[in-house]
């Protein structure tokens, strides 16, 4: 079984699409475990509303988790993941887009490799989650070394072989970049992952400043190097160098 684990913070405008779009999975050996992160809108009321329609032994298949307080993705993330009961785990943010088959294709895709860990890849979508053409390829593995010089494993892509991987070793950090510190954590530790070169989700991604975004991206990945990795600065600056040309290369 796949255990879906979705954090939810005043999503409410689209949760019900996310619940729908898992359900519409060519592949049904799934969980979904919806983390409500101390939202301030209507989300879980829009997950108790959206339940209470379905037919009663199809719920079982549906998990909200509500927290009394508002803790950050990591620890929503973490609490889904400690109540998973499938061997297999995916991640996927409540405002992005999975194609119908995505599930499907990644699991062949890891059975195929016989891997603990791949990711696919993805494109940039507009606020309404429609696929702009600006697709991120994805390179056929990634080892701890070439990982830091390029942040293209997306969230949502991704999917992790509980049996394989120590599930320790997936529970994220309360840093910034908390998943980029998770993917560098998982390979440090010997495992490889393993890319699917294909489409299988939408990036949503709604107008903000461009130029603000890509600074604190820059002081993140920079902080993550130095203070997370302990990278020495030599080291540090090499790879930053590589991962803001793939970056920028990437938006081109």
């Amino acid at each position: 079984m796949i255990s879906i684990i979705v954090p939810v913070y005043n999503a409410e405008n689209y949760i019900t699409e996310t619940i729908g779009m898992v359900r519409q999975q060519t592949r049904s050996d799934w969980e979904l475990i919806l983390v409500d992160d101390g939202s301030a809108d209507g989300s879980a009321a829009c997950i108790e509303a959206y339940m209470e329609q379905m037919e009663e032994r199809n719920r079982d298949q549906i998990r909200l988790i509500r927290k009394e307080r508002n803790e950050g993705t990591a620890a929503a993330r973490n609490q889904g993941l400690s109540c998973a009961r499938g061997r297999y785990l995916a991640f996927l943010d409540a405002d992005d887009v999975w194609l119908p088959d995505k599930l499907e294709k990644e699991m062949a895709f890891m059975q195929a490799r016989k891997a603990a860990f791949v990711f696919t890849a993805y494109e940039f979508g507009n606020e309404k989650a429609e696929g702009t053409g600006k697709i991120v390829k994805v390179p056929e593995r990634l080892t701890y070394r070439e990982a830091l010089s390029r942040t293209v494993i997306f969230t949502s892509t991704v999917m992790f072989d509980g049996d394989k991987i120590d599930r320790e070793l997936l529970k994220m950090p309360a840093v910034a970049s908390e998943d980029t510190a998770t993917w560098w954590q998982i390979l440090r530790n010997g495992h490889t992952a393993f890319g699917l070169n294909e489409v299988t989700v939408i990036y949503r991604r709604p107008p903000r400043s461009l130029s603000s975004n890509k600074i604190e991206a820059m002081r993140r990945i920079w902080k993550l190097y130095r203070r997370v990795e302990k990278l020495p600065w030599g080291d540090s600056v090499i790879f930053f160098i590589l991962w803001a040309v793939r970056a920028t290369w990437r938006r081109i």
